[in-house]
């Protein structure tokens, strides 16, 4: 876990990326990336859940700035390995178990990146994110929205970002979504392999289970945790929380790569962040294909390197029987679904 300590500023400081020569010796834009277009929000049908539905709008929001988190040279990782070994299920331990394990380990690595845009500047006396720079909430061309009194609002990012992790923090203390008690009479296997009685220290993850088989199979439940306490809507519980955690990431590339995390040569340590989260994500396919498209082009990046590897793309299937279908009961002023 030593590796991923460090999320603090400083050392080692970078010039900003210089745009490649011509043979003239004039200087070139790099390539960028440029996105298509997507629906607008007039393009939505309107109805009575127009509000509580709609998540994103299109924005001009500077998309001629190069983007250089979607080229390869500037996106090593500070770590080499499989992913996998930290995603897969082991086999002796109950998948709602696990899969609670995994969200509290994505948003501690993910709270480590965005303590670094919410340090505060002793010369301005404002966090690098601020109502300023970021008066949106925004990842390219997409800004994303909070339910407002049942309506979607634009918010600036570092208000949008400090809602998501209380509400996150809220849903993982939750004792009814992450139950911490036993169920009578049932075997009760932890992260870390112990029976019984929970971890002491951080769970290390044993060996992969078998790579294709679904989570239908693995819980072997009506739902994922059944048999451990978690409720049937913990699955799309999980699938909200890592949304919104995705979108953080987003906004952590779009609007904060070159300034902090290339200036202070953290940017090999969020693209390792973000790999792990997307190897999760799409493992346990905890995040939409839709939702990934602000990021598309790097996650696309990674896959071809195989940072991401084939089987975290492969997934799992997972039926709605075993998801659970009941609704969860809404938080109060929750993020945009």
């Amino acid at each position: 876990m030593s590796r991923r300590q460090g999320f603090g500023r400083g050392g080692n400081n970078k010039n900003p990326p210089n745009p490649p020569k011509a043979n003239n010796g004039a200087q070139t834009p790099p390539a960028v990336y440029q996105p298509q277009p997507l629906a607008t929000a007039s393009a939505v049908p309107q109805s009575s859940s127009v509000a509580s539905n709609l998540t994103t709008d299109v924005v001009p929001n500077n998309e001629d700035a190069p983007k250089y988190f979607f080229q390869e040279k500037y996106a090593p990782l500070n770590v080499k390995g499989n992913f996998l070994t930290l995603c897969a299920c082991p086999k002796n331990v109950e998948l709602g178990e696990w899969l609670a394990h995994q969200i509290v380990e994505q948003y501690r690595l993910l709270h480590g990146m965005l303590q670094v845009i919410q340090e505060v500047n002793t010369v301005t006396g404002l966090p690098l994110c601020n109502e300023n720079t970021c008066p949106t909430m925004s990842a390219g061309r997409l800004t994303y929205t909070w339910l407002v009194d049942g309506r979607a609002a634009k918010i600036s990012a570092p208000k949008f970002i400090n809602r998501v992790e209380k509400w996150i923090v809220s849903k993982i203390h939750d004792p009814v979504m992450f139950p911490t008690e036993p169920i009578q009479g049932a075997p009760h296997t932890f992260a870390s392999g112990d029976v019984a009685t929970p971890p002491a220290s951080t769970p290390i993850p044993a060996g992969p289970t078998n790579l294709n088989a679904s989570l239908t199979t693995l819980t072997g439940q009506d739902w994922i945790g059944k048999s451990s306490g978690f409720p049937p809507t913990f699955y799309k519980d999980c699938q909200g929380i890592m949304k919104q955690m995705f979108r953080c990431y987003a906004h952590l590339y779009h609007g904060h790569w070159l300034d902090p995390f290339w200036h202070i040569n953290r940017h090999e340590m969020l693209n390792m962040c973000f790999v792990h989260f997307v190897t999760v994500a799409k493992y346990y396919k905890l995040v939409a294909e839709k939702e990934m498209e602000p990021m598309q082009p790097l996650i696309d990046l990674f896959i071809k390197q195989e940072k991401i590897p084939p089987e975290a793309i492969a997934g799992h299937w997972v039926s709605q029987e075993a998801a659970g279908t009941p609704a969860a009961a809404p938080a109060a002023n929750p993020p945009a679904a």
